[in-house]
């Protein structure tokens, strides 16, 4: 399993979604401020994960046909992805969304 967080291309993505059971998915933009809030939280996660679930960082500028696919409307919007299927989706920075990611990602590994 991948340790920390990914940079992926469409066809990368996909073949994650495929391979492992857990995927977090972080869809952002480089000129997105609220992003840079959630990008350490999701590397923070990725090592506290490392070997439950893969992390993975979607650039939408450079994956556009991606972020349409998922319904990407706004940014950062961080995906949990079950079996290749979204689980639960959470969109911009908030307080609280270290908390309730963990609290998804420990739910799906104690499955």
């Amino acid at each position: 399993m991948p340790i920390g967080v990914l940079e992926v291309n469409s066809k990368e993505f996909r073949n994650y979604l495929t391979r492992y059971r857990i995927v977090v998915a972080d869809f952002w933009a480089e000129w997105c401020i609220p992003c840079r809030i959630v990008s350490p939280i999701i590397e923070r996660l990725a090592r506290r994960y490392s070997g439950s679930a893969v992390f993975l960082k979607v650039n939408v500028d450079e994956n556009h046909e991606l972020a349409v696919e998922h319904g990407i409307l706004s940014i950062p919007t961080v995906i949990v992805f079950v079996n290749g299927k979204e689980f639960e989706r959470f969109i911009g920075a908030f307080p609280g969304i270290e908390k309730k990611l963990s609290i998804t990602i420990e739910k799906l590994i104690n499955q």
